[in-house]
């Protein structure tokens, strides 16, 4: 065999050497780039099929006109459709009608479009097309169904929700009656693929009692027609709250909901990724330290420092394309269960009514695949520079593998991150994004660890002169920690990031959880609520119906509640507007206000804000602002600040006195009961049950709520605590292998130790309390930087993402059990990583020496 034969059997020797600590590699790289690669995946599916679904309604449209939830005159219709520069107008009222098949309990929200078929047809043909070969004996198809207003089409989705067919009577609710339509047909399933019911315009007008007034008004311009100089043209004479746009426009509204939901799901899975990349650069540093004496023995031998260098890259490259690979299809298969289980808002209710099938996504996959090669490497770039930066001489002397753990390393580059990151917690969000944030909580945790070797030394160097050589296996444990302090930084990397990272998330949720059910106390203080509908806009509360229930004899006092969906601006989410009964106690009683000021007399009308408009919008209290309300601009005085953790884009709550002045809608959606003296809650809801249409309402309790909102709430961060757990489990493996490959070269210091008489038990202790302590350290520092980064989430990434504040609260049991847990996992791991130094295998390799 050549000597370049020889040298290169020796350079990739390791690959087959050391299976475990690359398994071990692959492994971390998998994990993290599957849970990666399946959240963007299931973000992506999501997106994409809310944009078909958008597009879908919208056709070949140019531009929309958009309005408030209740709508707008319908008279612009034709102000648009006589414009020379269109070719096309076309009028929407756009629902959300409450449906259910006769003899069914259930009820189900659809989407629905009420249509003018002439015009909308002409945008989009599969409306047109709808009922085209169902027709039979039993249902045949008729196309002036399109004009009657007793006639439904739906999605073929929503016709398997609803378990009906053409021809099928479904009832839906209009007020607290229910009402009779027939199936005329079914929409074109390749075109239409989520539930949606389509009927005429005047029929979707008249049964959300909108006659006169549309949502939406597509348009498509004529050929040549400049869009931007039409859109500036129209805006200006436009009413309050009506705005006008590209239907891309309103898709990316859409998904912007769910972006900050979406982003933090990403970053939570790049988390995993990042501990596997800690992974990495542990096993690969400890590599270097077991194959010392092999590196130099090949530089002897001619092989270069750059060559050893470019060896060792390769090598990462190699581990970082095969964990990336493997990734990719657990990352395929995971987003597979996660989108039949939990849909595609994984639990968080922002993507209802699609039913998205996990389909590979190449430009997702490509990325995750150099992201895993990437991190991979990253982690590999100290130990190979390592690997050809030691003196041949000096490496091919026993025991010099010790001396790379000796030096702790200049404290100044972790403590200048651990600043920076500090400073950056200061720093705004970029494009609504708390990005500044993440980087803060990145910085935090590189540079705690790159601190770790001075705070061993620091501890463990004061311990050692405290303990007694009485106890020789203590004794020795804690001077192996403090003159090898490098050590721990190698062995804690990843097990220091997934300790700090699950305790944070840990303590944001546990504080999330507790600020919720607080806030839900002083939200709902009443004995009883109604709901015309848990979702849907034709079911509502008469004037009629909130006579008969105000005059219930169990009922003490009855507030109603209006609420509609405004558009404050073109490029931001719908806020809600809230119109509340409210008594002479004020918006205190039924809000948790944080800031409140008193109106001055003479002043507009009082409206208390949520923490989402005053930090998206600048409202503050005692500013006057402008709310489109009926196609006018209306001042009202910023009376207050009020915390909510439901509506996420913001809300305004006002009187219900003047709503009904402003607009005329007397209509409410809501109603909470208050007990008369002697009032019973089952006579109560006996009562209500009783009134005609009562048996369409939803009544619940405060505890029945909150148990439900509090369930909600645990779904939602189901995904959350096994993206954690996944870091977690890294991390556990990185201590596992650390403690490994430091036993395996340190097989002469335990060698020699036996032939100057310590038993195997002693060693085995002595291991036992080197594992205890150096996790015990971990895990401080762990819980220490959790707690800063837990911080940073609530005070910084949560408040900038969702626009909510929130107390802390220290969840001490959980944290407690995590703690021991890991505790006695770790000196596990110590010990049973130990058992081949305690063998006879360390004795024999003191022979190595002579």
């Amino acid at each position: 065999m050549t000597g370049a034969a020889i040298r290169r059997a020796l350079l990739f020797a390791p690959l087959l050497q050391y299976q475990g600590r690359l398994l071990l590699s692959v492994a971390a790289i998998a994990l993290g780039v599957a849970l990666g690669y399946a959240v963007q995946l299931i973000n992506a599916i999501a997106i994409g099929e809310m944009a078909r679904a958008a597009q879908s309604l919208s056709g070949a449209a140019d531009l929309e006109v958009l309005g408030p939830r209740a709508g707008f005159d319908e008279a612009l219709y034709p102000l648009f459709a006589a414009r020379p520069e269109v070719a096309l107008a076309s009028p929407v009222v756009e629902l959300d009608l409450r449906v259910r098949s006769p003899g069914a309990t259930p009820q189900h929200t659809l989407q629905a479009a009420g249509i003018d078929i002439f015009r909308a047809a002409l945008l989009q043909p599969a409306y047109a097309a709808a009922g085209a070969g169902q027709a039979s004996s039993q249902a045949p198809f008729d196309s002036l169904d399109y004009l009657r207003p007793d006639r439904i089409f739906l999605s073929q989705s929503a016709a398997t929700l609803l378990n009906a067919a053409p021809g099928d009577v479904v009832l839906i609710q209009l007020g607290l009656a229910e009402r009779q339509f027939r199936i005329a047909g079914l929409l074109s399933g390749a075109t239409f693929r989520q539930p949606l019911a389509v009927l005429d315009i005047a029929a979707a007008q008249a049964a959300a009692e909108r006659t006169g007034r549309v949502n939406r008004i597509d348009l498509r311009l004529r050929p040549g027609a400049d869009s931007v100089r039409f859109i500036n043209q129209m805006a200006p004479l436009l009413p309050a709250g009506v705005w006008i746009g590209t239907p891309q426009a309103g898709i990316e509204r859409a998904a912007g909901l769910s972006r900050s939901y979406r982003v933090n799901l990403n970053v939570l899975a790049l988390v995993a990724l990042f501990t596997g990349g800690l992974l990495v650069f542990s096993t690969q540093a400890l590599a270097v330290v077991r194959r010392r004496a092999q590196l130099a023995l090949l530089r002897v031998l001619g092989v270069t420092r750059g060559t050893l260098l470019r060896q060792a890259l390769a090598e990462s490259v190699a581990l970082g394309a095969l964990g990336s690979a493997l990734g990719l299809g657990a990352g395929y298969l995971l987003a597979s269960e996660a989108l039949a289980r939990f849909g595609a808002d994984l639990g968080a209710g922002h993507f209802r009514g699609l039913a998205p099938e996990a389909r590979f996504e190449p430009g997702s996959a490509l990325l995750f695949f150099v992201l895993g090669i990437a991190v991979t490497a990253a982690g590999s770039v100290a130990a190979a520079a390592e690997a050809g930066r030691s003196p041949p001489a000096h490496a091919l002397r026993a025991g010099d593998e010790q001396r790379l753990f000796e030096r702790p390393g200049p404290a100044w580059p972790g403590m200048a991150l651990f600043a920076l990151g500090a400073a950056l917690t200061q720093a705004g969000p970029i494009a609504g994004l708390p990005l500044p944030g993440y980087a803060a909580i990145a910085l935090l945790l590189v540079g705690s660890i790159l601190l770790m070797p001075r705070l061993t030394l620091l501890l463990f160097g004061a311990l050692s002169a405290r303990i007694s050589a009485r106890m020789p296996a203590l004794m020795l444990a804690v001077r192996q920690i403090a003159g090898a302090p490098g050590q721990t930084m190698v062995s804690l990397a990843a097990s220091v990031a997934s300790v700090s990272l699950m305790v944070s998330m840990v303590i944001m949720v546990a504080s999330f959880r507790t600020s919720l059910d607080r806030w839900l106390e002083q939200v709902l203080p009443a004995d009883l609520y109604l709901r015309a509908a848990g979702g849907g806009e034709t079911a509502f509360l008469s004037p009629a119906d909130q006579v008969r229930l105000a005059a219930l004899p169990d009922a003490k006092r009855v507030d109603f509640m209006r609420s509609q969906r405004l558009l404050l601006s073109p490029g931001r989410q719908p806020v809600l507007l809230i119109a509340r009964d409210l008594d002479q106690a004020g918006a205190g009683a039924v809000v948790p206000l944080q800031s409140q000021l008193k109106r001055p007399e003479g002043a507009a009308p009082p409206a208390w804000i949520t923490e989402g408009i005053a930090d998206v919008y600048g409202w503050r209290p005692g500013q006057t602002v402008s709310v489109p309300l009926a196609g006018r601009n209306i001042a009202f005085f910023v009376a207050g600040v009020w915390r909510d953790y439901v509506r996420q884009q913001g809300a305004i709550l006002i009187e219900r006195k003047e709503y009904v002045r402003l607009t005329g809608d007397a209509l409410a959606n809501d109603a909470a009961f208050w007990l008369a003296p002697g009032g019973d809650r089952a006579r109560l809801r006996r009562a209500i049950r009783a009134i005609p249409g009562g048996g369409t309402l939803e009544l619940a309790e405060p505890g029945e709520i909150r148990a439900l909102s509090l369930k909600i709430f645990d779904r939602t961060f189901a995904v959350t605590y096994a993206l954690e757990a996944a870091a977690v489990v890294i991390g556990l493996f990185g201590l596992s292998a650390s403690f490994g490959a430091l036993v395996l070269a340190r097989r002469r210091e335990f060698g020699m130790l036996r032939h100057l008489g310590m038993t195997r038990g002693q060693i085995g202790a002595m291991l036992a309390a080197e594992g205890a302590m150096v996790a015990a350290l971990g895990l401080a520092v762990g819980l220490a930087l959790g707690w800063l980064i837990s911080l940073v989430l609530i005070h910084v990434v949560n408040r900038q993402s969702f626009h909510w504040s929130m107390e802390v609260h220290m969840p001490w049991a959980e944290l407690a059990a995590f703690v021991a847990l890991m505790l006695v996992l770790a000196t596990l791991t110590a010990v049973a990583s130990g058992r081949r130094a305690m063998g006879g295998e360390a004795v024999r390799a003191v022979r190595e020496d002579w």
